[in-house]
Parts: C-alpha cells; structure tokens; sequence
C-alpha cells in the first residue's frame, strides 16, 4: 500500500466519467489520434462541461474529519490520453477547485492496470471495457451511464447499493437464474445463517462503514440497501451484514418492485446495481453505475 494513500479511500475516476468529453472522443473516433491530440491542445484552455458523475465527486471531496479537518478520500484521475493531450483535463480541475492532484495517463492502454498500484477501493469509468476488466480483476468497479445530473444543498453524500453481485456475491442469484423464485427462497431460508460470500462492493462498503464510525455522531455519508430480496431471503443478507461488522443505514427489500420511487425519495448521489433492468430507469431520476459482475452479466 502506498503510504501516503493508507489512510485515505481512493476513487478512481476516468477523465470522461468526470468531465463531458463527447465531442472530443467523436473526433477521435471519427478523424484519428492525430486530429485528437490538434483539437485538444488547440482548446486545453477551454473549461470542459461537467460530466455525469462530476457532482459525485464533488461530494466526495467535500468529507472530511471534524477532529483534523483531513479528507476521508483521495480521487486520481485514470485517462487513457497522453499527459500532452491531458492537460485540458487538469486545466478543467483547477478551474473547478476540485482537490485532485494525482493522475495516470496511460496514451490508450487500459487503465485498469494500475489501479492497484493507487489503492483503488473504487473505479469509475464510461468504458464499459475497461470497467468489466477491472470487475474481473478483483476491483469495485462501474460503467456510468450517461444518466440525470442534479446538484442540491443536502450535505450529506449518500450512495446506494443493490444486493446481490454487487454488496453480495451472485451465488443466491445463480439459483434463481437457473432453478426459479421458488427454489431460491427455500435455498435462502435453508441458509439464513450461512453468510453470503462477498461481493466486488464488499470492500468499498467496508471503507464507508469505516468513515461512517470516524465520526463522533452525525457522519456526513448515508448508504441504502435497495434489493429485489423480501421476506423471508432479507434476512440471509442482514445477518451477512451482520456478520462482517458493516451497518447500513436503510434497507428497502422490495420483492421484485420497482426501485426507482425508493430512489427518487433517497436521492443518492449514485446507485450501484448489476442488472440493466434496474439501472437503464433508475438513470431517468438518479446517477447510476451499472457493475458488469454476477450471472446476469455472463
């Protein structure tokens, strides 16, 4: 672990995730790396529009401890331009205030690769590609879908979380896929007490309870639990939780009912699920990260 990053919780972020670089990724695609790199430098002094997950991020940087006023995140930017080409990137964070500081630009090559050398507890990208890469190399990961933007003044950063293969593993779901709703409930009732195996978000839940318990009352971060499960299979995932020492604030077992009022009414600043079922609508209210883990990915 690198030590100056050890007490800290790294997101990781791709620069198109962060700022809204479509005109410039249309040139890439359309005219070549060449004409990219000449519109990028030509316009590094122009501010770049804020991208879907920008407000996000801005939260996140907004927690800090009361005790030392240190902040309980540490963001890197993850592009696949070059430094030269990056610079318009940065220019847009100083412009920002954003407190980012530390960056990898790897001039087309996955970026998945160096998560591990920042620690990263989470990673954020609009490369789908990239994203499943990391998924599949142990990390939390999400696709963010180009999804409803909305600033407010509520001062608390609150991230929701689907269940299985995301929080949990997809073991509970790999039943249902294959054997039926009625099969899977007897399943999870036989194995109330059997804790589920964790999931790629188990960690990163983990470093929020952390935050969450770094304050004396009141933290500044609020989570949700929003599953199809209902009774009886909520309570193999409570007792999971209870199990590995993490707390979440609220629960919603809704059974195979729309999420989307639960999270209009949450309002999280994003909300992590591995079906597009779920996040395709909840994008229309809600920032959404979609998780490429679990069957339904397969």
């Amino acid at each position: 672990m690198i030590d100056y990053l050890k007490d800290k919780v790294v997101i990781t972020i791709s620069s198109r995730a962060l700022f809204d670089l479509e005109d410039s990724n249309r040139i890439f695609i359309d005219a070549g790396l060449e004409e990219f790199e000449r519109y990028q430098i030509s316009h590094e002094d122009e501010l770049l529009e804020k991208g879907n997950a920008f407000n996000l991020i801005k939260k996140i940087l907004a927690v800090s401890y009361p005790q030392t006023n240190e902040k309980a995140f540490e963001v890197v930017l993850v592009s696949r331009n070059n430094a030269n080409t990056g610079l318009r990137v940065f220019n847009s964070i100083q412009r920002y205030g954003l407190d980012i500081t530390r960056a990898a630009f790897t001039s087309g090559a996955s970026p998945y690769r160096y998560l591990r050398a920042f620690d990263s507890s989470l990673f954020l990208s609009f490369d789908a590609g990239d994203v499943k890469e990391a998924i599949d190399n142990g990390f939390a990961a999400a696709t963010i879908l180009d999804n409803v933007r909305y600033e407010d003044d509520e001062p608390k950063l609150r991230i929701a979380f689907d269940g299985d293969a995301v929080i949990f593993s997809d073991e509970a779901e790999k039943i249902f896929s294959e054997k039926g709703l009625e099969e899977f409930k007897t399943s999870e009732k036989n194995n109330a007490e059997i804790p589920l195996k964790p999931g790629p978000f188990k960690d990163f839940l983990a470093a929020i309870n952390r935050i969450q318990k770094g304050f004396e009352k009141d933290p500044p971060i609020r989570t949700a639990l929003v599953t199809a499960r209902n009774a009886p299979s909520h309570k193999r995932a409570v007792k999971t939780l209870r199990d590995w020492g993490i707390a979440i604030d609220e629960a919603f077992f809704l059974g195979g009912l729309d999420k989307v009022p639960v999270l209009r009414e949450f309002r999280p600043h994003i909300f992590f699920d591995d079906s597009f079922s779920y996040c395709i609508p909840a994008s229309g209210v809600v920032p959404t990260g979609h998780v490429p883990s679990g069957i339904k990915n397969t």
